[in-house]
């Protein structure tokens, strides 16, 4: 079950809109086909209440509606009434279940508890709701008051419940206990449907996932991402490589091709980016950097292991950098197309550890203009254009303006133009120039712009520009302490390409 919806949303400052919650909601069921969706808590807003009848008409209309679940209260009348209208069929009871939560939040005796419970799932049997139940703070329950859990679990096995939820509610657990708690509990209720529910507190998310599947657990709740309250939750990424991979009796429905995609969409929506080196779906996680290793892939895959990019719809890349080495080098410059003698292999090599040492980022685009630079040569990318000098005016109650001086194959053009900012005064400027040599330019697709964290004032500041032109994209990269003087690098760059 994926409760991204639900439990990933509880992600400080993340919240979906209802069209968003749709989208996700139809991506998880149709293309990863996950079970089932948790997508929301009963009560908590006109909006959430909005967003749970859009996904559950579609869910009624494609056949989807009994694999949507919603988190409810032993609340009596009101989260089944809710339910009702706004049309879903599950219910995830949420009650307690460790004696401390029972005690100190409830202020509760167990048999007040379960009669209370046992009340709620009657009356959603009545109008036609499954429910499932929570323990909530289980896994302390097992550690400080498996007499409490067991004594209700006793009594859950004589309702009507399709499914009994085992949250580690603060990610306290370590693998060893998560084996044990959850193998305890499936052979003394054999006929029992149990689920594994994971926080990431310490870090432990996945391996309690694992230890617990191995323990005879029959479902897992994991999120996009890893997101949920604090550290987040088990990442469902993450967990179904390690099923696929290391549990070889145990199978799932999920599409591992469309686990990547999944990743972009959420985070896009949230904008809870995903750290760079997250497993499965992080920026750099089929990327070799050390020279050694992008060698030793040349010589019968020794670097390799089962996380193969291409399960999950990505490629390897080999990163450029002071540890990079020939080998790594040499993979980039045959995407390229890029063919040097073993001498000036060897002169690109220094030069691409020198950037790395003055850390700057070197990607596999930069790689032609550090061959002409390092070589005095034009064989890779000839540098016809240079950006000569340009003036940028920026004043409170006047449009921005930029005068440019550019020299093309020789040819030397001045222009001025003005735009909704700098950067756009400059572009205007430029196609002017381009307009009288009739040469059009390519679209501008997206233009990102990165610092290094800690955010000082002399940080440098790196401009990726994205270029179109007759349906094939690239990008170029500028680096300068002024975002403006950045893009200005990265259009330079462009110029010469085309």
């Amino acid at each position: 079950m994926d409760t991204t919806l639900r439990d990933g949303e509880q992600t400080s400052g993340v919240s979906f809109s209802a069209s968003e919650k749709l989208t996700i909601a139809q991506l998880l069921l149709t293309e990863v086909q996950v079970d089932r969706i948790e997508i929301a808590s009963a009560r908590v807003s006109e909006g959430e209440f909005e967003a749970v009848k859009k996904i559950t008409e579609w869910a009624n209309n494609n056949g989807f509606i009994g694999r949507v679940e919603v988190l409810t209260f032993v609340d009596g009348e009101t989260s089944v009434n809710w339910m009702l209208e706004a049309g879903a069929k599950v219910m995830n009871l949420l009650t307690k279940g460790s004696l401390n939560h029972l005690t100190h939040q409830l202020k509760k005796t167990p048999e007040q508890h379960f009669e209370e419970v046992g009340a709620v799932i009657a009356l959603a049997l009545k109008n036609g709701i499954d429910t499932n139940v929570y323990l909530e703070d289980w896994s302390n329950g097992m550690r400080n008051s498996k007499e409490y859990v067991l004594q209700y679990l006793d009594f859950l096995v004589t309702q009507p419940v399709k499914r009994i939820l085992l949250p580690d509610t603060l990610g306290v657990l370590i693998p060893e206990e998560a084996f044990n708690y959850v193998k305890e509990l499936v052979d003394r209720y054999p006929g029992i449907h149990f689920d594994f529910h994971a926080h990431n507190d310490y870090d432990l998310g996945t391996a309690n996932v694992l230890e617990a599947v191995k323990a005879g657990a029959h479902g897992l709740h994991l999120t996009v991402n890893g997101m949920g309250e604090r550290a987040g939750n088990a990442p469902l990424a993450s967990a179904i490589a390690v099923l696929n991979d290391y549990v070889k009796n145990v199978t799932t429905s999920v599409k591992e091709q469309s686990l990547y995609k999944v990743s972009k969409l959420v985070e896009n929506f949230s904008g809870f980016m995903i750290p760079a080196n997250k497993p499965v779906v992080g920026e750099n996680v089929f990327t070799q950097t050390a020279g050694i290793h992008a060698d030793g892939d040349k010589k019968n895959n020794l670097y390799y292991n089962d996380l193969m990019p291409e399960r999950f719809g990505r490629q390897r890349k080999y990163a450029l950098g002071k540890t990079s080495g020939k080998a790594n080098i040499e993979n980039n410059l045959n995407e390229l197309g890029i063919q040097l003698s073993d001498a000036d292999l060897k002169k690109v090599t220094q030069r691409i550890i020198e950037l790395g040492d003055r850390k700057e980022v070197v990607t596999q685009a930069d790689l032609p203009y550090i061959i002409s630079d390092v070589l005095d040569s034009y064989s890779a990318v000839e540098e016809n254009v240079t950006v000569e000098n340009y003036v940028l005016t920026h004043s409170k109650d006047l449009r921005p303006s930029v005068t440019l001086r550019i020299k093309i194959d020789g040819e030397v053009f001045e222009e001025h133009a003005q735009g909704d900012g700098q950067y756009d005064a400059f572009m205007n400027a430029l196609k002017k120039v381009y307009a009288d040599k009739k040469i059009c330019l390519p679209q501008l697709t997206d233009y990102a712009v990165r610092i290094p964290p800690g955010g000082k004032s002399d940080a440098l500041c790196e401009t990726i520009i994205t270029w179109s032109k007759e349906g094939k994209e690239f990008k170029t990269r500028g680096l300068d302490s002024d975002q403006t003087v950045s893009a200005i690098i990265a259009t330079q760059k462009m110029l010469n390409i085309i």
